[in-house]
């Protein structure tokens, strides 16, 4: 059974920092695609940022400069560093690996 479970979001104050993680398992974590997704309310859900089982990152232009993200083979882990946060960074963080997707951790900015 696969899982990914998202955790990490919460509360911040415009300008500040968080870090996501998602751990997966019942896939071969370090041959896959990993992507974080977000939603905000009313939109459509957005790519924010891709790693590929190389190592190769890609980001929305929204976020480039800001967010990095990570993996852990060891871990199973995919991590998204958010720094310099704004308030329409405000969404619903999602994990997805091959056809996967996690619950979602839900990011509030505020100004």
């Amino acid at each position: 059974q696969v899982q990914l479970v998202e955790s990490g979001g919460g509360l911040v104050q415009a300008g500040g920092s968080l870090r996501l993680s998602c751990a997966a398992s019942g896939i071969i974590f370090s041959t896959k695609f990993m992507a974080w997704y977000r939603q905000a309310p009313g939109k459509q859900r957005e790519l924010v940022a891709g790693i590929t089982s190389g190592g190769y990152t890609s980001y929305a232009d929204s976020v480039k400069g800001r967010f990095t993200i990570s993996r852990d083979n060891a871990k199973n882990t995919v991590y998204l560093q958010m720094n310099s946060l704004k308030p329409e960074d405000t969404a619903v963080y999602y994990c997805m690996g091959s056809i996967y997707w996690g619950q979602g951790t839900q990011v509030t900015v505020s100004s």
